[in-house]
């Protein structure tokens, strides 16, 4: 090989130029690629810092809404027995109030039972007196023999049945 040909091949100069080009301006493009890096390391750090205060916040709400869960569980059975408690209260008023309400009925019913007892005793009495008073005037006026009072006595006593039927 020639000693002036390594000169003259363009490979030896593109390989010059490339270093040449490195040490002129290898510094500046080293600092704008480390500024380039350095600035994406910045973004994705304040990225993860945002993605971490994300989180954060996240797992307070996650907490919040469990325990807002949590309360609403507690109100909801606190009222299902409230609901249980009113129910079996309205249902012993009701049943206690079904009770009076037959107590009276049957009350009511008893009366009437008495009430008609008491008008056929009534009625009872009141034949009763109409047909001794029938025996006494038929006494008197037939006459007061020991006879004829006897006959008017079982005459009376047969016709007591079926006066006490017709009224």
């Amino acid at each position: 090989m020639e000693a002036g040909s390594f000169w003259t091949e363009s490979r030896t100069w593109v390989a010059v130029a490339f270093f040449l080009f490195f040490i002129l301006f290898g510094k500046r493009l080293w600092k704008a690629i480390a500024d380039m890096l350095d600035s994406r390391a910045d973004a994705v750090r304040k990225e993860l810092e945002e993605a971490a205060r994300l989180r954060e916040e996240a797992e307070l709400m996650l907490k919040d809404a469990q325990q807002r869960r949590e309360a609403a569980l507690a109100e909801a059975k606190a009222l299902i027995e409230g609901a249980k408690a009113e129910a079996e209260r309205v249902g012993a008023a009701a049943a206690e109030e079904a009770r009076q309400a037959a107590h009276r009925r049957e009350q009511m019913a008893l009366d009437r039972i008495a009430a008609a007892e008491k008008a056929a005793v009534d009625e009872v009495r009141v034949t009763a007196a109409e047909v001794a008073t029938t025996a006494a005037r038929d006494v008197i006026a037939e006459g007061l023999s020991a006879e004829a009072d006897s006959q008017l006595i079982d005459s009376s006593i047969s016709r007591l049945p079926a006066a006490l039927r017709a009224a």
